[in-house]
C-alpha cells in the first residue's frame, strides 16, 4: 500500500529498466531446501520499505517456484513485519498438503531478520453443495471514461509503473473511502491471480480520507481471499476500492476490495493499518 503520507514518498519516478512483476519473478534464485533470493527490485519501494504488494507478490511466487503443482490460489493471510528492502531472501515452507487443500507458509528475510510472513491457502475445486454469486456494482462507470491520475509530492514512485483512473465510491460508502481503477503497465509473464496479489494493496488506505494532519501510514496485516479460480478482466484494468471500517488510537480496520471490469467482485480482504503523526 502507498505510504500516501510519509515524507519520503517523494521520490523521482523510477528508471524504464526497473523490473516488471513478472521479471521480478523471473530473477527468483534458488538456493535449495526451499530458499530463494532476489537482489534488487528498483522501482517499486516507498521510502524505506518495498510496496506491500511486490512483497507479497514475491512470496506468492517463490511458493509457486517451490511446489509448482500447487492448486489454485483461494486466500492468504500476509503480516507486515519490518521493512523489506530491495535485497533480500524467500523461504518456502510446505505445511500441510491434504487431497485438496495445501497450505504454504513464506517468509521473506532481510538482513538476517523476518519482514514479511505469509500463510497461503490453495485449493483445488470441487462440486459444490450450494452456490453464492460475487456481488456486482451497478452503474458501473468504465475506466476510458474516467478522468487520469496525476502524480504529485506524495505519490510513491511505483505508482508511475500503473495506470490510474479516478473512480467515485458508491453512493452511501463510508467517509474513508477511496476507488480506483488500476491497471499495470507491464503485465509480461504474469499469472491472473499473481496479478490481483501484486496490484491488491496499491491504494491508500481509506483512513487517510480522515487524517486531521499528514503523517505516515504503514500496513501491518493483510487478509485476502479470492472469488473465483482464474479471475478475468479487460484490458487489465481492476477497479480497488479501500474503506476505513473504524479509525481510532493510531490505527485503522480496512476493507479492500477488488472487482473486474464487468462489475464482478474478484477479491476481499481485510488489512489492519498503523496511523502516525
Amino acid at each position: 500500500m502507498p505510504d500516501a503520507a510519509h515524507p519520503d514518498a517523494n521520490m523521482p519516478a523510477p528508471d524504464e529498466a526497473a523490473l516488471g512483476f513478472g521479471a521480478l519473478a523471473a530473477r527468483l534464485e534458488p538456493l535449495g531446501g526451499g530458499r530463494f533470493r532476489l537482489d534488487g527490485a528498483a522501482g517499486w519501494m516507498q521510502g524505506r520499505t518495498m510496496y506491500g504488494g511486490t512483497a507479497a507478490f514475491i512470496a506468492y511466487s517463490a511458493a509457486r517456484l517451490a511446489f509448482p503443482d500447487l492448486p489454485p490460489l483461494r486466500a492468504a493471510q500476509v503480516g507486515f513485519v519490518a521493512p523489506v528492502g530491495e535485497h533480500l531472501e524467500v523461504e518456502v515452507v510446505m505445511l500441510r498438503q491434504g487431497k485438496s487443500v495445501a497450505q504454504v507458509e513464506t517468509s521473506l528475510i532481510c538482513d538476517g531478520a523476518i519482514a514479511q510472513r505469509t500463510l497461503w491457502l490453495f485449493g483445488a475445486g470441487r462440486e459444490s453443495n450450494g452456490t453464492v454469486a460475487a456481488a456486482v456494482l451497478p452503474d458501473l462507470i468504465q475506466p476510458e471514461d474516467s478522468p487520469r491520475l496525476t502524480a504529485n509530492d506524495y505519490t510513491p514512485a511505483f505508482t508511475a509503473r500503473m495506470d490510474m483512473r479516478r473512480a467515485d465510491p458508491t453512493a452511501g460508502s463510508p467517509p474513508g473511502t477511496i476507488r480506483r481503477w488500476v491497471r499495470l503497465k507491464d503485465r509480461t509473464g504474469l499469472d491472473p491471480v499473481g496479478e490481483l496479489v501484486g496490484i491488491g494493496d496499491a491504494l491508500p488506505p481509506g483512513s487517510a480520507r480522515a487524517m486531521v494532519r499528514m503523517g505516515p501510514i504503514s500496513s501491518i496485516t493483510w487478509a485476502l481471499t479470492i472469488l473465483g479460480e482464474v479471475p478475468e478482466t479487460r484490458e487489465g484494468w481492476w477497479l480497488l476500492e479501500t474503506s476505513s471500517n473504524h479509525m481510532a488510537d493510531g490505527f485503522s480496520s480496512e476493507t479492500l476490495r477488488l472487482w473486474n471490469s464487468e462489475g464482478v467482485e474478484v477479491m476481499h480482504g481485510l488489512q489492519s493499518v498503523a496511523v502516525f503523526g
